[in-house]
């Protein structure tokens, strides 16, 4: 059996599941409401504010959905309750970034700036302090969808090895590599 699949959720005060026909889902809190599709053939249940994912059978097919569709659900009713938060530095001489509600205004070192627009769902605060790299925090309620924003960032300037510059995760490592040696004889 699944390791994580078979581990019960309990609901925190305040999160209510309602399941659906079809098994559609939706997680509502104090920051919002969200709703995801599982797969019907999975069995969810919720009693005494715990919430369990089943399998009906061993096929490797429901094995490999069972951990993902309780990994889903744990993630739907944690961003309803407390939300994600993921900040992302810009290392780089002249990176700059200031937004204009959900629209961001990068300058990442190329001849123009880049204008990103940020979903209407996810909150977007830039902070610009002397000395110290900008950094764009992005919140919301919905996981994925601040995992895909942050991801997009940061393919506009990836991290390079040499120097680091780029868009990197607050706290992430970038492996350096040495560069070029002294001249040869």
């Amino acid at each position: 059996m699944s390791r994580i699949g078979k581990k019960p959720i309990t609901l925190p005060a305040g999160v209510s599941i309602e399941i659906g026909k079809n098994n559609l889902v939706t997680a509502t809190g104090s920051l919002g409401k969200l709703s995801q599709k599982i797969d019907s053939e999975l069995g969810i249940t919720v009693e005494d504010g715990i919430l369990t994912v089943t399998r009906p059978s061993e096929q490797k097919r429901h094995k490999a959905l069972h951990g993902l569709s309780r990994t889903l659900l744990s993630n739907l009713i944690e961003g309803v309750h407390t939300g994600y938060k993921k900040d992302l530095e810009l290392v780089g001489v002249g990176y700059k970034a200031t937004n204009n509600g959900n629209v961001i205004d990068l300058s990442l070192g190329y001849s123009h700036n880049i204008f990103f627009v940020v979903p209407a769902e996810i909150k977007v605060e830039t902070k610009m302090e002397k000395g110290k790299n900008p950094i764009v925090t992005l919140q919301g309620i919905d996981k994925q969808l601040i995992g895909l924003v942050a991801a997009k960032l940061k393919s506009l300037r990836k991290s390079e090895p040499y120097k680091g510059k780029g868009i990197k995760f607050v706290g992430e490592v970038i492996r350096r590599k040495a560069g070029k040696t002294a001249g040869k004889k």
